[in-house]
């Protein structure tokens, strides 16, 4: 696709951390940007999550991945949750998404995702430190954590598929781990180390980037929902937003998340899109009540991240399959405190300070969508990161900046084009 001209205006549909990052990376350049959001920025999965950043971590593809779904349909308190009801475009998902769940596709993805992986953690770093960034980063990698050696041994498996694509992975045992971080109760067996990996706040820093982003020249509105991408001979001119108004653009890029199939399937578009629900409970330090947490732990078995943000500690996971809705299921949500109970020392009955839960947007494949679009000049993906949203933002952000105003990325974007569906 032939780049933008040096005055052309681009349209980003959506303020999560994505759209966002996609308006920094065009402003900074000197790119007129607009960035229109239907509610608030962070609205989505961006501002709850897990604050995690894991650079070369697979997609949730793999194989067993299928039985253990299956199996969850008569466990409402399983980590990875399908709401029984009817819904063909969820079972023609699934089938879709059980031919990825194959130890070939699953090198494949990761082979794609490393270099992606690469430069997250460089750019993580000169954001925070060239913007000043005041959104709790700590680059001291995160920690997987197992109570039992079979669960552990699976683990060091899937690590060796890391490690083959350069990313630091080691082994620790129990006894390591509890040196590491002494909240670890003596159950724990060992875990895997991950020094690549950081955490953050990841609200503070979508709201700390969108002020850097406005800063450097970018528009953000919010409460301005998109209802069209209008197009004239096969391009790009604009939007239509709910109150009927038209904002015209060179380009547009649509960064929309779980919410992206209304508008993508007005272009004539494919995109095999689920929106998957997580939660999160915020606790404020309570001796004998929250964990005395230093850094981030991942529970092994019931895929629970543990995260000490700003003075709290985030519990947060769940990938729960039930459409697109807020609703939060109680009994998901307390699943998360009373799972690190049988891992953590000091959980206890205490008040939340925060309650939440968000859409993931998740493709069959476990690979998001990133790049120009087929059909239309002017148009561009970015959508379906699933659960790595916040390790992929930047990056993403600064490719499809490179698609708008160079035509050509530095990295290949061959394995994240929507035409693979």
């Amino acid at each position: 696709m032939a780049p933008a001209k040096p005055d052309s205006h681009v349209v980003v549909v959506g303020g999560g951390v994505i759209g966002i990052s996609c308006a920094y990376f065009l402003a900074r350049r000197g790119a007129r940007v607009t960035v229109l959001e239907r509610a608030e920025l962070g609205a989505g999965a961006s501002s709850g999550n897990a604050g995690t950043i894991a650079p070369g971590h697979g997609p949730v593809n793999r194989p067993g991945r299928v039985g253990q779904a299956i199996r969850s349909l008569g466990d409402p308190l399983s980590p990875l949750y399908l709401a029984p009801r009817w819904d063909p475009a969820l079972a023609r998902w699934l089938m879709t998404f059980a031919r990825y769940c194959t130890a070939a596709h699953r090198e494949r993805a990761l082979a794609a995702l490393a270099p992606l992986g690469h430069a997250t953690p460089s750019l993580f770093h000169q954001l925070v430190q060239h913007e000043r960034l005041e959104c709790g980063y700590r680059a001291q990698g995160y920690y997987e954590v197992y109570l039992s050696d079979t669960r552990l041994q699976a683990a060091q498996s899937e690590a060796q598929g890391q490690i083959r694509y350069g990313f630091g992975a080691r082994v620790l045992d129990g006894a390591a781990m509890r040196e590491r971080e002494p909240a670890l109760q003596p159950a724990i067996v060992g875990g895997i180390f991950f020094p690549d990996g950081a955490s953050i706040n990841p609200e503070r820093f979508l709201l700390e980037l969108a002020d850097r982003a406005r800063r450097h020249g970018a528009i953000i509105r919010t409460g301005t929902e998109v209802l069209e991408v209008l197009t004239e001979r096969a391009r790009v001119t604009g939007v239509r937003t709910a109150d009927g108004a038209t904002v015209g653009a060179d380009a547009v890029i649509l960064c929309t998340g779980a919410y992206s199939l209304a508008l993508v399937r007005r272009l004539g578009l494919r995109l095999p899109l689920q929106a998957a629900k997580g939660y999160h409970c915020d606790r404020d330090p309570q001796p004998g009540r929250t964990p005395a947490l230093t850094v981030t732990c991942m529970l092994g078995e019931t895929s629970v991240f543990c995260t000490p943000m700003d003075g709290f500690v985030r519990f947060a996971g769940t990938l729960e399959f039930s459409g697109v809705n807020h609703d939060i299921r109680r009994g998901r949500l307390e699943q998360l405190t009373r799972a690190a109970a049988g891992y953590l020392d000091g959980v206890g009955e205490a008040e939340a300070r925060s309650e939440w839960c968000g859409l993931r947007p998740c493709l069959p494949d476990g690979l998001p969508v990133i790049g120009p679009a087929p059909r239309y000049q002017g148009l561009y993906l970015a959508t379906g990161h699933a659960m790595l949203g916040l390790t992929l933002g930047p990056v993403t952000g600064k490719l499809i900046a490179e698609c708008v105003l160079d035509g050509v990325p530095s990295l290949d974007l061959g394995p994240f084009r929507v035409e693979r569906f």
